[in-house]
């Protein structure tokens, strides 16, 4: 009696794992940078200026930069721009950017500052993607007013200086979770100092925008405790430290941020 072999096993199961196979190589993994853009796309649709993604939704975005690397956006800590050799010039790397949100990185080789700025009717998520950076954010302390002044508190003290509370006062170091700031809340003005090169992937919806008012305004510090006013500000003495006043000035000489282009993997626009 002759039996006949059928070929790689018996039956049909040499079909069913040809046809498994190629399921699986049509089954591509999706980069993550894909995802963050899909995201991205997805949140903020229909948000816009002072509009914030629904909790759900921030949620969201938050997990997938909490899980990207450096490796995901073919960036190396031995790169020529975080080189603390080189003159302090952070690199700015622009993935994608839109009238909904843009997504960048910022190169900062060591001892490096990002100067204290605002992100106006912004939502934005900052994820350090590898190295130490020290964040001081600040919101203004009333809300309502954006900004309190100190004419508004002393008519004889009309200086241009805004009363700001301390949100955000520590450093970093990666693996963290990503920072989110919103357009009243969370820390919306901040700045940042590399203690060693890192970088740091951002997400903003909206964008800056001069031309519809999102303009990015760059802010000088000075201690609570330093300035004398009168009116209705009243601090408790130990809780001066957490809180400073502000006032308005131009972008600092010295802070340069060279644009360069993205060679990580591809994004695909749908």
């Amino acid at each position: 009696m002759k039996m006949r072999i059928e070929p790689n096993g018996s039956g049909g199961r040499g079909k069913m794992s040809s046809e498994s196979r190629k399921g699986k190589r049509r089954q591509k993994r999706i980069p993550a940078v894909q995802k963050l853009y899909d995201t991205c796309k997805e949140i903020f649709a229909d948000c816009g200026p002072g509009i914030v993604p629904s909790p759900e939704n921030v949620e969201k975005l938050a997990a997938v930069l909490d899980g990207m690397t450096q490796e995901d956006v073919g960036l190396r800590p031995n790169m020529p721009c975080f080189s603390k050799d080189r003159a302090p010039i952070i690199t700015y790397m622009r993935l994608h950017e839109c009238d909904k949100f843009s997504i960048g990185i910022f190169c900062l080789p060591p001892k490096t500052v990002i100067p204290l700025h605002n992100h106006p009717g912004m939502t934005v998520f900052s994820k350090l993607l590898f190295g130490t950076m020290h964040i001081r954010s600040l919101d203004w302390a009333d809300k309502a007013d954006d900004c309190k002044t100190m004419s508004a508190v002393d008519p004889k003290n009309d200086n241009g200086l805004c009363l700001a509370k301390v949100k955000v006062n520590s450093e970093l170091t990666q693996p963290c979770n990503t920072s989110i700031l919103y357009p009243a809340d969370g820390g919306n003005m901040h700045r940042f100092t590399a203690k060693t090169a890192c970088a740091v992937l951002d997400v903003l919806g909206p964008p800056y925008c001069d031309p519809e008012g999102r303009h990015c305004q760059y802010y000088q510090e000075l201690p609570f405790p330093q300035i004398s006013v009168g009116g209705d500000v009243s601090v408790e003495a130990e809780e001066e430290e957490g809180f400073a006043w502000l006032k308005e000035m131009e972008k600092p000489d010295d802070h340069v941020i060279v644009g360069v282009a993205y060679n990580g993997p591809k994004i695909v626009r749908k």
